[in-house]
């Protein structure tokens, strides 16, 4: 596309910063408690599952963006690969899954909150919109500073995460570990199908490729090297939780009886009392912060590379004249971010998030296999994903696998943002784009015609 006016600021440490700043947050401060109602101990097993069914998307993605280091991501990919109507249900799909993800963030700060400080439920509201209007400005106001903010951020939570987990393993109770699976091995799925959304910040900085130094080798270090630790450290905070927390405490001790909003702090209270629930109460009021600031760093690169192919109207794809960044695709993101926090009761949604993401990452799997098997001349990347094509395949069965797990209410949302995808396509995108990717190259070679690089809709 050959558009460079974005500032190339991000080394290879702001760039994993972001990707483990957009992991952690609601998986490691909110959604335990939730994985443990459904598996019992054996969650820390979901925590590996959902990891290895992310990996696979993990590695194509990394390939990807190191062929197109141009903002979009998830979009661009699927968008070159399957072409623009698939392109368009997943540009606005991995859009409304990262904004869904970030209000949950934010309103999930709100049981943090009420643990140290003397709000009203409605005060908490009125708190994550301040936080939600200054992390929009932060991002208008350049990737630069909310980059160099996200890497400080990231690495206090990550030494409090680890302070936790090593003062939990002289504590811990290990009776609680038994019995491990609660719930069988179903359980054991169906809780990795509700964690699944905690990994899906590992690929969220390729959306951002096009402000990344050096992003062939940068990009899929960042992204493999922020995925192994965040497995690791998963895996450790959650069985800690395990471990220090009362069992009933964990799936009874939310609003109404449900599972838990405050894993973290419940096992902080067994581990040093009043003093350890605020301490975790901070770090997680601080780190969903950070996660939804890069939620909107990253999401609202989707409306600019759809703006850019005429998918979406070009005021999207303005770049602030001072700031170098998308400034109306961001704005646009953080006006759905707020009304999303005032009026949407987001950690229902937070399972609509989910779904599509597990949609999503299946699509990336199918993406790479359709850039390898068409031969595109332009697509040269810098890193090639290994076990190419069986990793893909267990990366797309295993997904739609999981995505059964998941409830009739997150997959009629998914069909819903689908349907609607479709609908702006067939609106707006349609008669604006010949486009058809590398699944119509391959079209066009089954046929025997000369492929001329464009190609009308009707291949799609």
């Amino acid at each position: 596309m050959g558009h460079h006016d974005l500032d190339r600021s991000l080394g290879l440490y702001p760039t994993m910063m972001i990707s483990m700043g957009a992991m952690i947050g609601s998986g490691i401060f909110v959604l335990p408690a939730l994985g443990y109602k459904k598996a019992g101990p054996a969650v820390v097993l979901a925590y590996v599952l959902a990891a290895l069914v992310v990996l696979p998307a993990a590695l194509s993605k990394a390939e990807m963006a190191t062929a197109m280091p141009e903002s979009g991501g998830t979009y661009l990919y699927i968008d070159r690969a399957l072409g623009p109507l698939f392109g368009t249900i997943a540009g606005i799909g991995a859009w409304f899954s990262l904004v869904f993800k970030s209000s949950f963030a934010l309103v999930g700060l709100g049981a943090y909150l009420l643990l140290f400080a003397p709000l009203s439920q409605g005060a908490v509201v009125y708190v994550a919109l301040a936080l939600g209007t200054l992390v929009v400005a932060l991002n208008v106001s350049g990737t630069k500073m909310s980059g160099g903010i996200q890497a400080v951020i990231v690495t206090l939570v990550v030494a409090g995460l680890l302070a936790y987990v090593v003062n939990a393993g002289f504590v811990l109770d290990t009776a609680r570990y038994t019995p491990f699976a609660t719930h069988g091995s179903g359980g054991v799925v169906t809780a990795a199908a509700f964690v699944f959304v905690s990994y899906a910040g590992v690929t969220k900085v390729a959306s951002v490729a096009e402000e990344v130094k050096h992003p062939g080798k940068n990009l899929p270090r960042a992204m493999l090297g922020s995925m192994g630790i965040m497995t690791v450290l998963y895996v450790a905070v959650v069985g800690a939780i395990v471990g220090l927390s009362d069992p009933e405490l964990l799936t009874t001790g939310g609003p109404g009886g449900t599972a838990s909003l405050t894993p973290m702090a419940d096992g902080a209270g067994a581990l040093l009392g009043g003093v350890g629930v605020l301490f975790i109460s901070v770090i997680a009021v601080v780190a969903l912060t950070s996660m939804a600031n890069a939620g909107v760093l990253s999401s609202s690169r989707f409306p600019l590379a759809m703006s850019r192919d005429d998918l979406l109207p070009p005021a999207l794809q303005t770049i602030d004249p001072r700031f170098k960044t998308p400034r109306n695709s961001v704005l646009l993101t953080g006006v759905v971010l707020l009304l999303l926090i005032a009026f949407v009761p987001v950690i229902e949604l937070a399972k609509l998030a989910s779904a599509f993401q597990i949609l999503v990452f299946s699509f990336e799997n199918m993406a790479l296999v359709a850039f390898r098997v068409a031969d595109v001349p332009s697509y040269d990347p810098e890193f090639e994903a290994p076990g190419y094509p069986f990793v893909q395949v267990f990366g797309f069965l295993a997904g739609l696998g999981l995505l059964t797990q998941m409830g009739t209410l997150p997959i009629l949302g998914a069909v819903g943002i689908i349907a609607g995808s479709a609908l702006v396509y067939l609106v707006y995108g349609r008669s604006r784009t010949d486009r058809t990717g590398a699944v119509g190259t391959i079209v066009r070679a089954r046929r025997g015609e000369e492929d001329d690089g464009l190609a009308s809709t009707e291949a799609e």
